[in-house]
Parts: structure tokens; C-alpha cells; sequence
């Protein structure tokens, strides 16, 4: 009798516990996922009067805007979270804030082209101007993100033209401009923008592609602008291993650390260049010397700048096996059709990033399917002049959008 009662009692313990245990997890499961929340701090750089970015607009080139320009900006120094290599980090850009808007205010991402000072990070305002933070007293939230390597994650060396790393610098700054506006009270609109020129083209579409291939993200781009963007890597590769001269050495130079650094492969600098600027390379990109310093400090000469092995492993189908692996996986066409409309502009005459560059990436995107996708030529433009033209024809198409 007492081992039936003790049995009993015990099963009845057991099943008590077993109900409650599977209570707790069907509520555990009931429970919505709590979504991570990007934003780390915002710091009030300065208000910009709307008078005087209607100036600005003037001096930039840009009196057709003028009327665009109705609201005084507030502009933010923002910090974020987004990941490197896998792990969490801070990065910062600015936020530039339409002061006083009635209306749902849309998003806008506006990536710059490349910088090899620290000095000339987004977050560096007022002294560094990029012409976006016109877009904010236009009605549009606007983010310029400095990027990983810059800003407050200047202590990582920057990952140029590696797509994951680009695209999730603008994704998580998004992110966290949608937390700041719902801590702020901001009322945003279903509507994000996204545009960019040099290699700000390149992270551009790196974001496109990773909100559009990525729904975890939730977010949909409503348009896409981008210009000269190096998209295509592997012909990028394919122009300096002509021996062809090249006047911006600083940009090969600036890759191959790159990715020797973002993906660990440790090599000497002495595996791809010359001596002595094999020796002199590491010290050129120290965030202090301009783009000029650098080229004048390397030869456009790919035949005098590459080591001899390195540049006859280019040249081989099974040499240099990383590095072209690594160039096609991040050219923006590799495995991706665009769903968002989108533009690509590009000059004519630039020598930086080649008019062929941009054609091949349009036509094999074509190929793959894509809809609505427009190639805008800009004839005799070098890059430098593009970027009027090309901004002269975004304002209005994203204005007809938002």
C-alpha cells in the first residue's frame, strides 16, 4: 500500500512537472522575437539654417535643387552596431534630420566614394561635405555612413570592395535610423533610397543586393542609384593584367590589403608588389595620406608596381586562385538579379573606373533577368565631372517616387 501510494505520488510529481515545464515553452514559444536594436548613441553636430544649404546647393553645383530645399537640417553624429568578421562592432555616420517635417519622412542612404584619410569620414561635418545632407531638407531622413574603417571602427583596417562588409555598414545603419526615429518620435514612410557614386556605387548596390536577397532584414528598397561603382571586379582584373598603365595605383594597392586583412591570408606585402613599394605600401595607407600622396608615392606602371610572380599568376588560369575567387564572389552580378528599379550612370572618359565596367555589369544583369534596370551614359565624362549630371538625374526620379 505504501509503495503503490509513494508510486502514484511520485508519477503525479512528474507529470505536474512535465505540464508546467511544457506550459513555460509553449508561452516561450507565444512570445513575439524581440528584434535587436542597432542604435548605440546619437551626438547633435550642428543645425543647419535652410538658407544656407540652399548656398550650399549654389556652391555645389546644384541651383536646380533649390526649390527642393525647405526644411533646416539638425545633423547627428551616429554610432551602431553591425558586424566584422562575424562579430559585433560599432560604426558611425551621420544623420541628418528634416527639422520640423509634418509629413511621413522617407529614408535615404547616400554611400561616398572612397577616402584614404580619416579626415574625410561623413561624421568629419562640417568640414567634410558630402552633398547628401541636401537630400534631408529636401523631406528625406538621410544616413552617410563612414563605413567599417572609419569613424569610431577606424582601428580596423578598411574592407574596400568586399561586399558583405559594405553591404551591412548601410543595412545596419538603416536599422538603427528606424530605432532613433521611433525613439525620437520621427514618423517614417515605407519608402528607402538608396544612392551612391565611386565606391559609394559599389556599396550601393552591395545593399541592394543584400536587402533584396536577405527578407530577415525586412526592409524594401524603393530605388537604387548608382554610379562608376568598380562592380565589376574580375574586369577590373582583367584591364591591369594587359600592362596597360593605370593612374590610380592607390586603389590596387588599397584592395589587395584589403582583402588580405578582411580575410586573413596573413601574406607579405612582398607576395604582390615590387620593392620598394613592398616595404613602403603599409605605411602609405596610414589614414592620414591623401589619394595624390599615395599615387605619387606607387607607379602606374602594373609591371613595375606587381612582383613579377604575382603578376604572371594573374595572367595564369590556375594562379593567384584566392584572389580571383575572391574578385568574382564580390562582383555585384555574381548570383544576384535586381528586383528594385534601378539606375547605373557612367562617363565616357573616366580612367578610374572604366565605362566597360559598368556596361558589362548592366548587360549581365540583363541577362540574368533583371526588369528594371536602366544604364544612363553620360558622354565625355571623366569621374569626377559625372557625379553632377548623374545626381541632376536622381533628384527628380526619386522625388517622382517619394
Amino acid at each position: 500500500m505504501f509503495k503503490r501510494s509513494f508510486l502514484a505520488s511520485w508519477i503525479l510529481a512528474l507529470l505536474v512537472v512535465v505540464g508546467v515545464s511544457c506550459r513555460e515553452e509553449e508561452v516561450a514559444a507565444a512570445q513575439p522575437e524581440v528584434e535587436k536594436d542597432y542604435f548605440v548613441s546619437a551626438k547633435l553636430i550642428t543645425e543647419l539654417p535652410q538658407s544656407i544649404l540652399v548656398a550650399m546647393a549654389d556652391r555645389q553645383g546644384f541651383p536646380q535643387i533649390k526649390n527642393d530645399i525647405k526644411y533646416d537640417v539638425q545633423v547627428y553624429n551616429v554610432t551602431y552596431l553591425t558586424t566584422y568578421k562575424g562579430k559585433e562592432i560599432e560604426a558611425s555616420g551621420l544623420l541628418c534630420v528634416p527639422k520640423n517635417a509634418k509629413e511621413a519622412l522617407p529614408i535615404l542612404s547616400g554611400q561616398h566614394g572612397t577616402t584614404f584619410t580619416q579626415a574625410g569620414a561623413p561624421t568629419n561635418f562640417p568640414a567634410v561635405f558630402s552633398g547628401f545632407e541636401l537630400f534631408a531638407s529636401a523631406g528625406y531622413l538621410t544616413l552617410i555612413p563612414d563605413y567599417i574603417g572609419y569613424g569610431v571602427s577606424k582601428q580596423i583596417f578598411h574592407p574596400y570592395y568586399d561586399q558583405k562588409h559594405s553591404a551591412l555598414a548601410v543595412v545596419d545603419f538603416i536599422k538603427a535610423a528606424k530605432s532613433y526615429a521611433k525613439k525620437n518620435s520621427l514618423t517614417l514612410n515605407d519608402k528607402l533610397f538608396l544612392t551612391g557614386y565611386s565606391e559609394g556605387g559599389y556599396v550601393t548596390m552591395a545593399a541592394q543586393k543584400e536587402i533584396e536577397t536577405n527578407s530577415a532584414h525586412k526592409l524594401k528598397v524603393t530605388a537604387s542609384a548608382a554610379g562608376a561603382g568598380g562592380f565589376d571586379l574580375t574586369g577590373m582584373l582583367g584591364e591591369i593584367s594587359e600592362s596597360k598603365p593605370y593612374s590610380n595605383p592607390n586603389y590596387l594597392a588599397f584592395i589587395l590589403q584589403s582583402y588580405n586583412k578582411t580575410y586573413d591570408w596573413n601574406r607579405p606585402m612582398s607576395d604582390f608588389f615590387q620593392e620598394p613599394y613592398a616595404t613602403n605600401i603599409p605605411g602609405l595607407f596610414n589614414g592620414i595620406n591623401s589619394a595624390g600622396t599615395i599615387n605619387r608615392a606607387l607607379t602606374s606602371d602594373p609591371t613595375k608596381l606587381f612582383s613579377p610572380t604575382f603578376y604572371a599568376n594573374l595572367q595564369k588560369s590556375d594562379g593567384e586562385l584566392a584572389l580571383k575567387k575572391a574578385l568574382v564572389a564580390n562582383s555585384i552580378y555574381t548570383n544576384w538579379v535586381p528586383a528594385t528599379p534601378t539606375k547605373i550612370y557612367q562617363g565616357t572618359a573616366d580612367q578610374s573606373v572604366f565605362f566597360e565596367n559598368s556596361k558589362t555589369t548592366y548587360d549581365k544583369l540583363k541577362a540574368a533577368g533583371a526588369k528594371d534596370l536602366e544604364f544612363i551614359t553620360i558622354q565625355g565624362g571623366t569621374h569626377s565631372s559625372s557625379v553632377e549630371p548623374m545626381m541632376l538625374s536622381v533628384i527628380p526620379w526619386f522625388r517622382s517616387l517619394k
